[in-house]
């Protein structure tokens, strides 16, 4: 292309204005055949998954993936990171087919629905299929198309220095023992700000709002994820945050300790599995096809206990600090909020 500076501006006469734009010409094609090409090539090495902040962090899952797979396949894992799981959906819907895209990975089940509304997805069943367990084939959507790779319970995670005596279900959280205690997500961004709206419509049925009502005075921030508002709970902000089951195990795992806990209530908890799903529009199809197939694999679910705290979906052993995350006594599955509720909700955080 940087041919045509060699065209000073004295030769710029109309009698040689065709030579010049047929030398151009010549020398132009084969480059902009071998760029090209070389895009094309570049391609067909890669794979592009849309992900969550924490997934693709220098801590989660994103980086060992991407070298074992690459080792595996000869396949690069291009991550694109938006936020939280529900922004990533978000960002999807919005774009649409010209979203640049092969995989979507992190929504969850309350959100299946609308990724599958969007006709975006392509029904891809991965080897390795017969391998998830029994308790989550149930969650496999519509014909494949958007398929399990971990899943957790929704819980209060506590600081036990602060808080010796746990609250033991959601009606405690209102008490003024937590008076701006309490650290939650947003619903309409965050996967876990979903599913804590779907556990206390599940528990309080009509009268949700008024449960919201009598929460509120418990409630320091409502952040837009969940990294940011965990990252305000280890930074001792407040002494109760939304979280998992599992997230007990990091803090044991990495900083040998037991302080934080995780708070089990009598009611249950909700469960949560996350989900990946291949985009009909994606430019990297086969590559993709691989890299489901990778996704419920024992190499990659082995990284998922002590990378994304989560379980892993095939029965693989798990690490020693996951004897402090405790069981869920009964695991709920509240249906996903309508956008009305959404819209219900977000009028009672601004008062209208």
């Amino acid at each position: 292309m940087k041919r045509i500076h060699v065209l000073r501006p004295e030769t710029k006469r109309v009698s040689f204005l065709p030579g010049a734009v047929m030398v151009f010409m010549l020398f132009s094609l084969p480059l902009y055949a071998g760029a090209g090409k070389d895009k094309a090539a570049a391609a067909s090495k890669e794979v592009v998954v849309w992900t969550y902040d924490s997934f693709n962090s220098e801590w989660g899952p994103g980086p060992e993936a991407s070298k074992a797979f690459e080792d595996q396949t000869g396949i690069k894992i291009r991550w694109v990171s938006h936020g939280d799981a529900g922004e990533v959906l978000s960002r999807l819907l919005l774009e649409g087919g010209n979203a640049d895209a092969d995989i979507i990975l992190g929504p969850d089940q309350n959100m299946a629905e609308r990724a599958l509304s969007s006709g975006l997805l392509e029904a891809y069943k991965p080897a390795g299929a017969e391998k998830l367990l029994p308790e989550i084939k149930g969650y496999v959507q519509n014909d494949w198309r958007l398929i399990p790779f971990d899943y957790s319970y929704f819980a209060f995670v506590y600081d036990s220095e602060i808080i010796p005596n746990p609250p033991k279900n959601l009606e405690d959280l209102t008490l003024p023992l937590y008076a701006r205690k309490i650290i939650l997500m947003d619903p309409r961004t965050s996967s876990p700000g979903l599913g804590f709206f779907g556990w206390v419509r599940e528990i309080y049925g009509e009268r949700w709002q008024d449960y919201w009502k009598r929460l509120s005075p418990s409630v320091l921030t409502i952040s837009e994820g969940w990294s940011s508002g965990y990252g305000l709970f280890t930074a001792g902000e407040a002494p109760l945050v939304l979280s998992y089951t599992t997230s007990p195990g990091y803090h044991l795992e990495y900083e040998d300790t037991e302080r934080y806990r995780a708070a089990i209530f009598d009611e249950g908890h909700p469960i949560q599995v996350e989900l990946a799903g291949l985009l009909s529009q994606g430019k990297n199809r086969e590559n993709a096809g691989k890299f489901l197939d990778f996704m419920l694999s024992s190499a990659f679910q082995s990284l998922i206990p002590l990378t994304n705290w989560m379980y892993p979906v095939i029965d693989i052993p798990l690490p020693s600090s996951f004897r402090i995350n405790p069981k869920a006594k009964k695991a709920l599955e509240p249906r996903a909020p309508s956008n009305e509720e959404l819209n219900q909700w977000t009028a009672l955080q601004t008062g209208q």
